[in-house]
């Protein structure tokens, strides 16, 4: 196969994937934002770049919206979310970060492909992803990607479809939101 190639059958596993996504527990992802003071994202390596894409976007729509680890995050309280993005939901980093938050009492949210995993269960709820974890050999959503590829962009069009829903909500268009985009750059 040649790279455009790859690129269609990328783009065949996205659109097969979108239709695995549940409408209402992307919805409740969508009012646990509303309702909450502060919205804080996490994920590691690859997940954790569509994270802070998804907290970049949050913020041009005018919400707090931080980034888990960052210089000028401040204290996460019970009024707040903590949305997790994490294919195993296994990350040993993430637990501890959904365990300090549930001791702390505010709601947490996974996206997880597997929703029964650890973050899974310590959280208020879950919306569950389909994809392939890094180690293939589990579970059973086939890709041609390597190890979490899937899982990731899903995880990015996935947030960029909550940004849409969240905007529509709102009353929001992108010329509101460009207004509060990086000027000193």
């Amino acid at each position: 196969m040649n790279t455009t190639q790859y690129l269609a059958e990328i783009l065949k596993e996205l659109n097969r994937s979108m239709g695995y996504i549940s409408d209402d527990e992307a919805e409740k992802l969508v009012n646990g934002i509303l309702e909450s003071k502060k919205v804080f994202v996490a994920g590691a390596g690859r997940s954790g770049f569509m994270a802070k894409s998804f907290a970049m976007r949050m913020m041009h729509m005018g919400i707090d919206a931080y980034v888990i680890g960052e210089t000028v995050t401040p204290n996460f309280e019970k009024d707040d979310i903590l949305i997790i993005g994490s294919g195993s939901g296994e990350t040993k980093s993430l637990v501890s970060m959904a365990e300090k938050a549930k001791s702390i009492g505010g709601t947490i949210a996974a996206v997880s492909i597997f929703p029964e995993s650890t973050i899974g269960q310590l959280s208020d709820f879950t919306i569950k992803l389909p994809g392939s974890p890094k180690d293939q050999s589990e579970g059973d959503y086939k890709t041609i990607q390597p190890m979490g590829s899937l899982f990731e962009q899903t995880l990015l069009v996935f947030y960029d479809a909550v940004i849409l829903r969240f905007m529509e909500k709102k009353g929001l268009d992108t010329n509101q939101m460009y207004g509060r985009h990086a000027n000193l750059e």
